[in-house]
C-alpha cells in the first residue's frame, strides 16, 4: 500500500522546543484539512518526516499540498530497513517502471546507524533492480539516467519513490499570530492574504469580497469581527496595494503595522500566484 512521505524545510531551522511546537500545529493543520476535504487518513510523524496513509492517495495529495509548512511530498512504497527487505521491495517496485534498454540510478540515504552506509544501500539495491530487469537490457547510469529511484531508510522503516511533488513550504498557519487582511476584490488583496498565511499567520478577513478560495488553505479562516477582535492584539494590517497605491494610504491611521506583501511584485507574478489559488493547488 502506498504511503505519502511529507517533508518540511524551514521548520527544521528552529530550535528543538520551537520545532516540536510547529510540528504539532502542522499535524493539526494536516488533520483538519484532510477532515474538511472528507479524506480518511492516518497522519503520523517521526524525525523530520510526516507520513500520511489513506485509501485515496490522489485525494490525500490534493489536500496536504495545500497545507503551508509542507515543502514536498512523495508517493512511496514501504518496507523494513533490513537490507534484504529493501532490495526485495525495490526489485518489485522497479518492474514496469523501467523500459527496455533504459538506464537507471539509485539515490539512497539513511538516517541513524542501521549497520550500513548510503553507498551500501545504493550498491545493493541497484544490483537487485538490475537483476529484476536484466531481461530488458537495462543499464546503470549514475550521471544521466532515464529513471531514478530514491530510497530512504529511517530507523526500522524504508521507503522507495520516484518523484518529489513540490508544495508551498513556508510556516504552518497559526504559528505566527493573527493579522487583519482587507479584501477589496482585487487579485492583489487575495494574494497578499495568501502570502501572509504562507508565513504562518492566521488571517482575519475584512471586507465583503469572496474569500472562499483562501479557505482551501486554512480551515479556520473567518471574517474580522470588530466587536471581539482587538486590533491592538493583531500583528498587523494587510493591504494589497501596489507601489502606486501606497501613496494613497495613511499608515498613521492604523494602531498596528501595515504590511504590503505584493508591493514589490509585478502583475505577472501576482497573476501566477492567483492562478495557483484559483486552481486550489
Amino acid at each position: 500500500m502506498a504511503i505519502l512521505l511529507l517533508r518540511y524545510a524551514e521548520i527544521g531551522l528552529k530550535s528543538a522546543p520551537v520545532r516540536r511546537r510547529f510540528e504539532s500545529i502542522l499535524k493539526d493543520n494536516l488533520l483538519n484539512r484532510l477532515m474538511e476535504d472528507g479524506v480518511e487518513a492516518l497522519v503520523t510523524s517521526k524525525g523530520a518526516r510526516f507520513y500520511v496513509e489513506a485509501s485515496d492517495i490522489d485525494a490525500a495529495i490534493s489536500s496536504v499540498r495545500r497545507v503551508f509548512g509542507i515543502a514536498s511530498l512523495s508517493v512511496a512504497e514501504e518496507s523494513t530497513s533490513r537490507m534484504e527487505d529493501m532490495c526485495q521491495m525495490a526489485a518489485e517496485y522497479s518492474k514496469g517502471r523501467i523500459g527496455s534498454g533504459q538506464s537507471f540510478a539509485v539515490k539512497a540515504r539513511r538516517e541513524g546507524s542501521p549497520g550500513y552506509t548510503s553507498l551500501d544501500m545504493g550498491r545493493e539495491i541497484g544490483s537487485a533492480i538490475f537483476l529484476a530487469n536484466e531481461d530488458k537490457g537495462v543499464r546503470v547510469d549514475l550521471t544521466n539516467p532515464d529513471v531514478t529511484f530514491f530510497v530512504e531508510a529511517r530507523d526500522n522503516r524504508a521507503f522507495i519513490f520516484q518523484d518529489y511533488i513540490r508544495c508551498h513550504a513556508g510556516l504552518p498557519v497559526g504559528t505566527q499570530g493573527k493579522v487583519i487582511a482587507e479584501l477589496d476584490g482585487s487579485d492583489r488583496s487575495i494574494v497578499s492574504a495568501w502570502l501572509m498565511m504562507k508565513r504562518g499567520c492566521r488571517v482575519l478577513i475584512k471586507g465583503d469580497a469572496d474569500y472562499s478560495m483562501l479557505s482551501q488553505y486554512d480551515t479556520y479562516l473567518r471574517p474580522y469581527d470588530p466587536q471581539k477582535d482587538d486590533p491592538k492584539k493583531m500583528l498587523g494590517y494587510v493591504s494589497g496595494a501596489d507601489l502606486d497605491g501606497i501613496k494613497d494610504i495613511d499608515v498613521t491611521q492604523f494602531p498596528i503595522p501595515v504590511f504590503f506583501p505584493t508591493v514589490g511584485m509585478t502583475d505577472d507574478e501576482v497573476d501566477s500566484i492567483m492562478d495557483t489559488i484559483k486552481l486550489g493547488l
